[in-house]
């Protein structure tokens, strides 16, 4: 079988680009021994693979172009965007089963479900207070209810029904899209939403061995709207002070404040509390492989690949309970997590010791977390998904096409 991953826009084509979504299912796809390479715009870099395709960009919307490389299948990462839409019908046209990744949480439209969309749009707006975060917030809901509902939305439609399967990337996020391709193309564009979850590296799994009471936090700190080091800095400092016996490790860019506010903790609570910097994955699969949990203090995230890689280590996940966090609400079940009853510092240290607990009463086992999400989520399980979901296509088009003869 041949197999090609493809993004539209230039990345660079490194080591990193094939250690999460469209390179690591391509990674994921050589495992299973599928003949795969990843496609990308632009020219060819030094640093990219060999592995790694790189032509005009008005090549990925030649159905000519794609038909020569004789693919079976490609998994496009396109957001549905409409700006995309040309790509996607290229490959549509040249006769290759095409699996369109869909990397958010699923609240695209209000037509997705109205109640959760305004919410999201408030959350997107760093959830200030005062009349430019009530003024941002209405100038993002009269884009979605104008120009989303009459422009954008009939175009992402047209991109998604070139796809043989609209993959998202958790159930919640499934369950809105489906709202979404009910009322643009009934039930058959529905019946095309799946399940398809973001590969994680096989380095982060669990061997077996004592877990440190400890928690490890991952982000971009300096994206202080997203990631909100403000409510990381909070709760820590909380849980730390109520809790002799806990360590806290902290990875991802030192900023200023971060640093600031290390420094100004007691003698006691700044020696549990590391801050790592930006580390190595190797070194990074170690510290959540010694982690009893990872905890994210995100306002949104589309996924959350660094929670899914904890659980691959046998880490439980703490985060808020919030529409714009939808794959955690998947992460948490199976006794593998807990979701915060408040939205703040005092919330979320509340499930952090909850979850400390859970681990002392032996209520949370690494191994058990570790091999349910590792079935779900390392890269060769996703990409045997993605070829499950094309053989059962085959079958219902086999089924349709019998009952219609």
């Amino acid at each position: 079988m041949r197999w090609y991953t493809c993004t539209p826009i230039a990345f660079r084509g490194g080591g990193e680009f094939f250690t999460r979504d469209s390179g690591l299912v391509c990674r994921g796809l050589q495992l299973i021994g599928v003949e795969s390479r990843a496609v990308m715009p632009g020219e060819r870099q030094e640093q990219d693979h060999a592995d790694l395709i790189r032509t005009e960009f008005r090549n990925l919307e030649s159905a000519d172009w794609w038909r020569s490389h004789e693919l079976d299948g490609v998994v496009l990462y396109a957001w549905g965007s409409p700006q995309y839409r040309k790509v996607a019908a290229a490959i549509q046209r040249a006769g290759i089963f095409l699996l369109l990744n869909q990397d958010n949480g699923g609240l695209i439209s209000p037509l997705a479900g109205v109640r959760d969309w305004l919410r999201e749009q408030w959350i997107h707006t760093g959830q200030g207070r005062g009349a430019p975060a009530w003024a941002r917030c209405g100038l993002r809901v009269f884009r979605g209810v104008s120009v989303g509902l009459f422009l954008t939305d009939p175009r992402r439609a047209a991109h998604l029904r070139h796809g043989d399967v609209i993959a998202c990337v958790s159930p919640k996020a499934a369950e809105y899209y489906r709202k979404v391709c009910r009322y643009y193309g009934g039930a058959d564009l529905a019946s095309r939403v799946e399940v398809v979850p973001h590969a994680v590296e096989s380095r982060f799994r669990f061997a077996d061995g004592p877990k440190r009471r400890q928690v490890a936090c991952v982000g971009r700190w300096q994206d202080v709207v997203q990631k909100r080091p403000r409510l990381l800095m909070e709760t820590v400092g909380l849980l730390v002070a109520a809790d002799a016996g806990v360590e806290v490790v902290i990875a991802g860019q030192v900023t200023v404040e971060l640093d600031e506010w290390h420094r100004s903790l007691a003698e006691s609570s700044r020696r549990r509390v590391k801050l790592r910097g930006l580390v190595e994955r190797s070194e990074l699969a170690g510290i959540l492989g010694e982690s009893q949990v990872f905890f994210s203090p995100s306002a949104f995230e589309s996924f959350g690949i660094a929670a899914a890689e904890a659980l691959c280590s046998g880490c439980s996940v703490v985060a808020g309970r919030s529409v714009s966090m939808a794959s955690f609400e998947w992460f948490v079940g199976d006794d593998s997590g807990t979701l915060a009853d408040a939205d703040d510092a005092a919330g979320h240290q509340r499930a952090l010791k909850q979850e400390l607990t859970y681990w002392e009463q032996g209520r949370r086992d690494a191994g058990e977390i570790a091999g349910v999400w590792g079935e779900r989520l390392h890269a060769e399980r996703v990409a045997a998904k993605i070829l499950s979901l094309q053989d059962a296509y085959a079958a219902r088009r086999k089924g349709i096409l019998n009952f219609e003869f």
